[in-house]
């Protein structure tokens, strides 16, 4: 898997985008602290949840991909594609289970995957 890494320039512009969402924010200084590897942010993150990660490896893909036909949703989608925002943010959190110190790093792997390449598998079956 190619490590997926959030720079500090990104991590800036999210945090003027959501400056409004504490939850977010305490992602993004969890992803800074990871020193922007966003697969180890988001384990990090999952234990704080009280999930268990059961790998090292393509975790943040795997929960990403179990959401993918929420994620994929027009709505959401067409946030996504316009980049991150608090809406999208509260959108993701309001339509899925994802604990919401989660929604910032799965956001960030579908835009950096690219929301497009994320959501061609859910269009292909449809």
């Amino acid at each position: 898997m190619t490590l997926i890494v959030v720079t500090p320039q990104e991590l800036e512009f999210f945090r003027s985008e959501l400056a409004d969402h504490p939850a977010a924010l305490e992602a993004l200084r969890v992803i800074e602290d990871c020193d922007g590897d966003l697969e180890d942010a988001a384990i990090s993150l999952a234990i704080r949840a009280g999930q268990e990660p059961d790998t090292n490896e393509r975790w943040i893909e795997g929960l990403a991909k179990r959401w993918r036909h929420i994620l994929c949703h027009a709505e959401i989608k067409e946030g996504l594609e316009d980049g991150l925002s608090g809406e999208v943010m509260d959108a993701i959190v309001a339509d899925t289970e994802i604990p919401s110190n989660l929604v910032i790093p799965v956001a960030i792997y579908v835009l950096k995957t690219g929301v497009q390449t994320f959501c061609q598998p859910l269009e292909e079956k449809i």
